[in-house]
């Protein structure tokens, strides 16, 4: 596991305590494409399951784990593919 995959999963813990997370970096599949760095870390899928996404529409949602992540976007991350759901 990566040094990114620990802080994302961290921070979104933290900002949602969800019921389940799956955080894959998905790295080596963009290599020569915009934003892709050598060393990686800079395309990540996110699977997250949170009470805070009850209700929420799918633009709302992403918007919540776009903003929990501002820090890695700031650290370099260049993409964030993103599936969030309430549990259940």
């Amino acid at each position: 596991m990566t040094g990114a995959v620990d802080r994302i999963r961290a921070r979104l813990t933290e900002a949602f305590a969800p019921a389940s997370l799956e955080v894959v970096d998905e790295s080596h599949l963009h290599k020569g494409h915009a934003g892709h760095r050598p060393e990686g870390d800079t395309h990540f899928r996110v699977r997250i399951a949170a009470e805070a996404f009850r209700g929420k529409s799918r633009v709302e949602s992403h918007r919540l784990v776009n903003a929990a992540m501002k820090d890695e976007f700031d650290r370099g991350l260049h993409a964030l593919a993103i599936e969030a759901k309430a549990p259940g």
